[in-house]
């Protein structure tokens, strides 16, 4: 809970969040608010390297159980079933030494290896910014075991998709990814675990579903749907086409593409179109296809509101909070993860956004949590039993 707390309240570091708890009564509201006491970051480190990886998880999981059971998320879902799960992965830290064995590594034209920790996320994603995680997958090389190839993002994928219905057996999911995804095995797990599909699909991959596109575009076989918009000073022309029931390989696919055409003032320059496709076993309809390519582009959330926020929004991911073990990095992550969690549902709650509606900032609010965290005496506790005696409905 000491090392949750560093990252609720964007610490930075083990030796920043130290130095916070012997400013003035910040030790002693902690221990009061959360009934604990608010140990050295060092005795942490080291419950941090001992504990199973997989207990944190387990929290982790029992968290989204709730937030379903009290369908805090239920009207985000897409098509009023399915939860929007995003999956990415990103390089957390990177190192000139082995850090530890389970690390990959590149080697350069010279013989210079670059040791980088990488790891696999799968988090809900709604249209109000939301970025949850519900599971968690490492890139790692075997240990006790020789290899011709190292560990990869798609190796990984097989690993999480296990983890998910595992630990959410009954969820009903669409599964959103980038343009690394679209393939044989991705559609095989998604078959067999009864998930919905919509991934990026780029120029390029899957050739022969091209080829049957080109095909179609020549004789207009095709669902079309255009629809008009003004952008600013731009008018901009969204031109969504949707091919149905294209083989590849064992499997019977759709594909949308977006062409976004704008006409710019007289005067002004051509802006080049703006192109997006995607590949979904969602029936396709006139009605549906811009809903389906909006629900495909919010996957940019799990990188935006997921990675960077954790990245650059003081949560300091990129931090090594651990230098040397594994189980320990593994740890913070999830640890991270848990606060990030408890952050978005109380920071995107509506009450927040009037604040920040007026003229207020979100990082202001921060920095007053923990200014009063450090001034006010909550020794008394009958200051906190009236706070929690008031009825607070956080909507979204």
């Amino acid at each position: 809970m000491a090392v949750i707390t560093m990252f609720l309240y964007k610490r930075g570091s083990r030796n920043h969040a130290d130095n916070s708890a012997k400013k003035m009564n910040y030790r002693r509201n902690i221990e009061q608010i959360f009934k604990m006491q608010l140990p050295d970051l060092d005795t942490a480190d080291r419950l941090m390297k001992e504990l199973e990886t997989s207990e944190l998880e387990l929290i982790k999981k029992e968290m989204i159980s709730i937030l379903i059971s009290r369908k805090v998320l239920h009207k985000f879902r897409f098509m009023g079933l399915y939860y929007n799960v995003a999956v990415d992965g990103t390089g957390v830290h990177s190192y000139k030494y082995e850090p530890y064995p389970e690390c990959p590594f590149k080697e350069s034209k010279n013989g210079k290896k670059t040791w980088t920790a990488m790891v696999l996320e799968a988090k809900i994603v709604c249209t109000n910014g939301f970025s949850i995680s519900i599971a968690t997958e490492w890139v790692k090389n075997p240990v006790d075991e020789a290899f011709d190839k190292q560990d990869c993002e798609s190796k990984a994928f097989v690993r999480l998709s296990n983890k998910i219905k595992k630990l959410y057996p009954r969820l009903p999911i669409c599964i959103t990814a980038d343009g690394l995804y679209p393939n044989n095995t991705f559609f095989n797990i998604c078959k067999d675990n009864a998930w919905k599909y919509i991934v990026t699909l780029k120029d390029g991959n899957l050739k022969t579903v091209w080829e049957e596109i080109r095909l179609l575009n020549k004789i207009n076989g095709y669902i079309k749907k255009d629809i008009p918009l003004k952008k600013g000073k731009n008018y901009i022309t969204e031109k969504y086409r949707g091919y149905e029931k294209l083989d590849y390989k064992e499997h019977v696919i759709n594909v949308i593409k977006l062409i976004i055409k704008s006409a710019p003032p007289k005067g002004e320059d051509e802006i080049p179109d703006e192109c997006f496709g995607h590949v979904t076993d969602f029936t396709l309809s006139e009605h549906n296809l811009k809903d389906i390519n909006h629900e495909g582009r919010l996957r940019w959330k799990i990188e935006n509101e997921g990675f960077n926020d954790q990245k650059n929004g003081g949560y300091n991911l990129k931090h090594k909070y651990s230098r040397t073990s594994f189980i320990a990095t593994q740890n913070y992550y999830q640890c991270l993860q848990i606060a990030h969690m408890i952050n978005q549902l109380a920071n995107k709650a509506k009450i927040i956004d009037e604040l920040i509606k007026g003229n207020d900032t979100l990082k202001s609010n921060e920095e007053m949590a923990v200014a009063i965290l450090m001034v006010v005496d909550f020794e008394n506790e009958k200051i906190i039993d009236e706070i929690l005696k008031t009825k607070i409905q956080f909507r979204y």
